[in-house]
This record gives structure tokens, sequence and C-alpha cells, in this order.
């Protein structure tokens, strides 16, 4: 006799709040450095950057990947875990520069880290395009990344490092603000279960396949 099959569904909340509030809060932190408004001596600048970057740049937006990738939320899972990758492979690039992973080996090259920033401006381009049927405020975010790539680039390349490291500041100040609003639309929409703050309609440009 066959035993009745029973199925345990397991719903799970939307994460991308989680996974934004990461995002936005490593770009404050780390862009109030760029600025000046914060910071250090020589490769102490970073050394209190390493928590927020590790924990909440690359962790949360990891975790809420996770969550992403198993509620069938492409979109999310693909973005966030790309950027949390990011921000932790930034961690062991900050880690190198203090020596806590030891003493840095002579003939180092920084354009090395250009080289991944360019491989990431790649990329990034694709994840803005997806956006533009997203939302406008995700779009916006992602082309202030892509700026924000861009002039890490030159700057690493030693392509006028004064300007675009300005550059580079000034666009990281702006995809946290940008980051902190869609992180709070996002809480209070799907606290409340209506749209308290917008996010912007996507823009129809590009149609979904059925």
């Amino acid at each position: 006799m066959s035993q009745p099959v029973s199925e345990t569904k397991i719903s799970m909340s939307d994460p991308t709040a989680l996974g934004v509030f990461g995002l936005a809060l490593v770009c404050l932190v780390a862009s109030s450095q760029k600025l000046g408004l914060t910071g250090g001596e020589g490769a102490g600048k970073v050394t209190f950057l390493l928590p927020w970057t590790v924990f909440l740049g690359s962790l949360a937006q990891i975790w809420a990947s996770s969550i992403d990738f198993k509620k069938g939320n492409y979109f999310g899972a693909v973005a966030l875990g790309t950027y949390g990758l990011f921000w932790m492979a930034m961690a062991f690039n900050w880690a190198i520069s203090l020596e806590w992973l030891g003493p840095i080996q002579l003939g180092t090259d920084p354009r090395q880290v250009g080289v991944a920033f360019i491989g990431y401006l790649v990329f990034s381009i694709f994840i803005m395009i997806a956006a533009m049927e997203a939302n406008k405020c995700f779009f916006a975010i992602l082309a202030l990344i892509n700026v924000l790539f861009f002039s890490l680039a030159m700057a690493s390349f030693g392509v006028n490092p004064t300007l675009f490291s300005n550059i580079a500041a000034w666009t990281e100040l702006f995809i946290s603000l940008l980051g902190f609003y869609a992180c709070g639309a996002n809480f209070l929409n799907n606290f409340f279960g209506r749209t308290v703050l917008s996010l912007g309609k996507p823009m129809g440009w590009i149609r979904k396949g059925a």
C-alpha cells in the first residue's frame, strides 16, 4: 500500500531590501573615505572599511542573492550575487595592501585590479539593460555603477587618477543615496503590501518573452 506523499512549501520573504541596504551602506562608508571625510594614513585609510565591506557589501548581498535564487528572482539573484562577490574581492585586495596576508611582494601591478573593474563594467552594462525593465530606480543605480567601474579602472591604469578618483567618489556617494531610497521603498512597499514609495515603472523598451 503506497504511502501518501506530503509536500511542505517554504515561503521566503523578498530579500531585496537587505541586499540593497548592504550595497548602500558599504558605498556610503567607502565614498566617505574617497572624499576625504574619513580616513587615516597610507594603507590604513581602508582598515575600518573592511568589516563593512565583508559583512554588508559582501555577505548581505550574497545572502540575499541565495534567497532570490530559491524564489526564482533571476535578476536579483545574479545582480546581488555578482556585486556581493565584488566586495569580497575588494576586501581581500585591501587586506593584501595592509599586509594582513603577509608582506607585499615586489613587482605587484595595481593595473590587474583595473582589468577586473573593466570586466565588471562589461557585465554591469548587461545588468543595466535588464534593470530598464525592473524599475527606474534600479536602472539609475546600475548606470551610476557603470560610471563607477569605468572611473575606478581609469584611475587604476594611471589615467588622470585625480580626476577619475573624484568622479568615482561622488558616483559612489550617489549610488549610496539612491540605494538607501530603493532599500526603504522596497521595505515599506513589501511591509504594507502596496506602493508607499515608487521605484519608477519599467521603461518598456524591451519586450520580455512569454
